[in-house]
């Protein structure tokens, strides 16, 4: 690119990289009507005992790991664009799981774990926080509704933003690629 002296100036190419799709913002955008509407009796699942029941606003936890699944999706997706598409495909189907991918995929391509580098980026309360929501999501699809309540989805909510940080960053460091030279810390 010219500038108004004649001088040339590098332009590199951007995208919107770690939030570039429409879907999250309607994935946000449910969360957040989720977390601000009034509640009814009927939301409290009176018909459920006390001791099984779900929170009120569960839905709120099983939205926010759909919305991580996908993401985590387009990390891997991004992160390994440059192998061949045979090969992706094949390891995108060998570790379907967000589990699979989160420990031993991503041990695979990036040697390391999502959790180690949400360490190493300075985000181990979030890290903590998305194993306990993992854990507490998939006691309430086997079997165990009670196990997202009130105390979760305040944590949840309350990290929404700091989760959302760290997502970016690890985006960057794992999917992004830039020219050679340039720094990402920089």
């Amino acid at each position: 690119m010219s500038a108004i002296d004649g001088s040339e100036h590098r332009v590199f190419d951007a995208f919107m990289g770690a939030e570039s799709r429409y879907e999250d913002w309607v994935y946000l955008r449910m969360l957040e009507r989720e977390w601000k509407r009034p509640l009814v009796d009927a939301d409290r699942f009176p018909e459920i005992p006390e001791s099984s029941r779900p929170a009120a606003r569960a839905a709120l936890v099983l939205v926010f790991w759909s919305y991580f699944e996908t993401r985590i999706d387009r990390l891997f997706r991004e992160g390994m664009r440059d192998i061949a598409e045979g090969i992706r495909k094949d390891l995108l189907s060998r570790y379907a799981s967000v589990g699979s991918r989160l420990d031993r995929l991503y041990k695979i391509v990036f040697a390391a774990t999502y959790w180690s580098d949400l360490g190493e980026l300075g985000f181990e309360r979030v890290a903590r926080l998305l194993q306990f929501v993992q854990k507490r999501r998939n006691e309430f699809a086997h079997g165990q509704p009670a196990a997202i309540d009130e105390g979760l989805i305040n944590d949840l909510v309350e990290a929404v933003k700091d989760e959302h940080e760290a997502w970016i960053a690890v985006f960057n460091r794992r999917a992004t690629k830039c020219p050679p030279g340039i720094n990402h810390g920089a």
